[in-house]
């Protein structure tokens, strides 16, 4: 079959790979119809990761079963499905407390798997014409048949359910004013279900200008962080209190405020001085603890400068690490299905997976309006 693979920083290919089979009754093999190009993917394009060449990305995949193995008992040919990236086994300890994303089976001596991700098990991603999913009576989550509503569906696998963990971390309850900082993906879904779970007023910050154009199109007031301080904008419109809550949709590629190069804590430290005291701060931005790439050698061991000491004063709670997508996809889907949740509006291109390596380099560039991208392997 056709597949994205990794070829080395700043490089992927589409090559022929081994056609997955089922290895285990509880398999299943699906037909992708749609895998989305996610942030995360660029830190193992960029070489911001421990990835060796070779990896077939997709970790946020969609499509109908195409065979399933004998054990498999609430799932069918032909059924349309969606796959958190999240692999879990749902019996261990910490998948039947709900921690999907921390799963103790699928990936031994790491508390996690995911499709086509560095160190996240021997899962093949979904960048692809099939992906096998294991487990997948416990991993496969049912859609309505037909093609309506591919393009929001296929956000419940990754940046939708992602977006609403950040509130859940943070604590978002209705009435609250809530500041996103990053208005990539998974910032603009923080945003969107920050709304969704009644928030007053949700700020996003970035700089580019396409995210932050979406964010007011959704409601929510952008703040342009190459226009000044966006902890004084925020606190201007708050008068001066600052957000109940604050959410990280960054992690640690942050860019210094007007300089070229980064700052990995920057974010982090920003939402201690923008949350009112005894608030609460979501980080589902990703953080690693090794970087290749950092940009010195704290950062490229995982240790930043935190600003805990000002946090402690303040009072604030903070919550972290990646989204239990199990925890949320039932009732996003749900939204879509009621003509509640739209979360689409996100998705900038749709493409068929030939175009793959094209795309991976404009969204990486940020250019040409390249916010969301969703592949179609077999267009």
């Amino acid at each position: 079959m056709k597949a994205v693979v990794y070829k080395g920083p700043f490089e992927v290919a589409i090559e022929q790979v081994e056609d997955p089979r089922i290895q285990h009754p509880n398999d299943v093999i699906v037909r992708v119809t749609s895998s989305a190009i996610c942030g995360s993917d660029l830190h193992m394009y960029e070489g911001r990761t421990a990835a060796e060449p070779g990896i077939v990305f997709g970790h946020e995949n969609l499509g109908v079963i195409e065979d399933a193995g004998e054990g498999v008992t609430s799932l069918s040919r032909g059924d349309r499905v969606v796959m958190p990236f999240n692999v879990a086994c749902g019996f261990c300890k910490n998948c039947t407390d709900g921690y999907t994303g921390f799963c103790l089976t699928v990936n031994p001596g790491f508390a996690g798997g995911a499709y086509g991700y560095v160190a996240m098990g021997p899962y093949v991603g979904g960048q692809a014409e099939y992906v096998k999913v294991p487990y997948a009576d416990f991993n496969c989550l049912k859609l309505p048949e037909g093609t309506q509503n591919e393009t929001d569906f296929i956000l419940l696998a990754d940046i939708f359910p992602t977006g609403y963990h950040g509130n859940e971390l943070a604590d978002v309850r209705p009435g609250d004013t809530v500041a996103v900082y990053g208005g990539g993906p998974v910032g603009l879904m923080a945003a969107y279900s920050a709304m969704l779970r009644g928030a007053s007023k949700v700020f996003v910050v970035d700089r580019v200008t396409e995210r932050l154009q979406k964010a007011e199109e959704i409601g929510a007031i952008p703040i342009n962080f190459t226009e000044g301080n966006p902890v004084e904008q925020i606190q201007e419109q708050t008068d001066g209190q600052g957000t109940d809550k604050g959410i990280d949709a960054v992690g640690y590629q942050a860019q210094a405020r007007g300089e070229d190069r980064e700052e990995p804590a920057i974010v982090l430290n920003s939402l201690v001085d923008t949350v009112r005291p005894t608030g609460a701060l979501g980080v589902p931005g990703l953080y690693v603890p090794r970087d290749p790439g950092g940009p010195n050698e704290q950062a490229k061991q995982g240790m930043l400068m935190v600003s805990i000491g000002r946090m402690f004063e303040k009072g604030l709670r903070m919550g972290t690490g990646q989204c239990n997508v199990k925890r949320y996809n039932r009732h996003l889907r749900d939204l879509i299905i009621a003509g509640r949740a739209r979360p689409s509006f996100v998705v900038s291109h749709e493409l068929p997976l030939d175009q793959a390596p094209s795309a991976y380099e404009k969204f990486d560039k940020r250019v040409e309006g390249y916010t969301k991208v969703v592949l179609h392997p077999h267009d």
